[in-house]
């Protein structure tokens, strides 16, 4: 892997040589013929590897058409490679342990330690990393000694299926020590493909000296009928999320229905957002030329709150998040109706009294607490502060000088008054 180096760089540099300089066959010292130079990135800095390389000098010794380098450098790091062991596991940790992304490990590594590496290198590193992790945990003996103190074992087996018509990742995993036991690609997802991997499960149990206690997977036809013939007498139990989502289907089927005809509700969004980018810059007011332009700025705010509601609403309109215990039309409805409240609240204030709410007019919620809604609701209760606690009329005659006539301020607060009734119709 050829590789420039910067011109900054500081490398520490370390001499390896071999640990028996004496043949082994013939008893001859070993004589240094060459050197060999290896660069790699550490967490503790750039290190200069000077390999020793030695043959026998004994011309009758079959030694002497070989090359021995030092061991040491395996300790350090593989032929070939642009970092050491210690970063090789940084990095494996950050990817498998802590999910980072490619370019979240590349960007820590620079900022870090200095290590600048490209994201094809990386994903190289990332993939010899799962190989050998791969090779480890199926290890016989490294699974005999984390199962020394356990009395059974609990299976589940699950499909991944990245795309249609792709090959499917069926993985068996050991929930108890939350270890993956096997992992293999098939092609066919029927029962003759499937059963294979129950063989093997129980291969392992029995070679493990452990009784397998549960099994746990979906209702899928080939998990069925491959467990009771591969495990006659072991409970199969189905997973908590698949049992979930079948029980409380036909609820998320009204759910989805009511998001539907509550979307139908919510219209014209961009229609106000073309209307207000069209006023963003009216024609000015007649001032005085002493005057400051107030109220020019402040029209220009009240449109950046109505696409501040219209940006919150679109936001509302497309979170799909929930589940069978918290579906997304009762976080729907429970979302307009604060942004109504909102609106509600600017609209009273403005006329000078704020009125008792009246939640018979409201839309529908759940009685339980939105989760995703805090964001929102702190975004509201800031554009309320903005153009809620003062009206327009009231600010526009504090920013005007004295000398400026009431027909110049009823002319901006009219303006400013149609706009902030606009956005009434968001929930409407």
């Amino acid at each position: 892997m050829a590789r420039r180096w910067p011109t900054k760089t500081v490398f520490t540099r370390l001499e390896l040589e071999v640990e028996d300089p004496v043949c082994g066959l013939c008893g001859w010292k070993m004589q240094v013929c060459d050197h060999r130079h290896h660069r790699i990135f550490t967490l503790t800095g750039a290190l200069h590897l000077v390999c020793k390389l030695v043959p026998c000098p004994n011309q009758q010794c079959p030694n002497s058409r070989r090359t021995f380098s030092p061991e040491a450098e395996l300790r350090l790091t593989l032929p070939r490679w642009l970092i050491g062991w210690d970063v090789f596991c940084w990095i494996g940790h950050r990817r498998i342990a802590r999910h980072w992304s490619v370019p979240q490990i590349r960007a820590e590594l620079l900022d870090s330690y200095q290590i600048n590496l490209s994201a094809d290198a990386l994903e190289d590193y990332l993939q010899r990393y799962q190989q050998m992790l791969a090779a480890r945990q199926p290890d016989p003996l490294v699974l005999r000694r984390e199962y020394q103190r356990t009395r059974h074992v609990l299976l589940s087996i699950d499909g991944l299926q990245p795309e249609k018509g792709h090959e499917t990742l069926y993985v068996v995993r050991e929930l108890g020590r939350q270890g993956v036991w096997l992992a293999e690609a098939l092609i066919s997802s029927s029962a003759l493909e499937v059963r294979p991997l129950f063989a093997q499960a129980r291969q392992w149990a029995e070679w493990l000296g452990k009784p397998v206690r549960l099994w746990m997977s979906d209702k899928q036809d080939a998990f069925v009928t491959g467990i009771a013939a591969e495990f006659p007498h072991v409970p199969h139990r189905y997973c908590r999320k698949h049992f979930l989502r079948a029980l409380a289907q036909p609820v998320l089927a009204l759910d989805s229905h009511a998001k539907v005809r509550l979307r139908r509700r919510v219209r014209g969004l961009r229609a106000i957002e073309r209307a207000v980018l069209a006023q963003r810059h009216p024609a000015p007011i007649a001032l005085p030329s002493s005057a400051p332009p107030c109220s020019v700025q402040f029209q220009v705010d009240v449109g950046a709150v109505v696409l501040d509601y219209c940006t919150a609403v679109r936001g509302i309109l497309n979170d799909g998040q929930g589940g069978p215990l918290h579906p997304p039309g009762l976080h729907l409805a429970k979302a307009l109706r604060e942004v109504r409240q909102s609106l509600e609240r600017n609209l009273q204030a403005k006329k000078g009294a704020v009125r008792k709410r009246n939640s018979a007019s409201l839309l529908g919620a759940s009685t339980k607490d939105w989760r995703r809604s805090n964001r929102c609701r702190n975004r509201l209760e800031a554009i309320s502060r903005t153009c809620g606690w003062w009206t327009p009329r009231s600010i526009l005659r504090r920013a005007l000088p004295a000398n400026v006539g009431t027909a110049s301020t009823n002319s901006a607060s009219n303006l400013l008054d149609a706009r902030i009734r606009s956005a009434s119709i968001l929930v409407r």
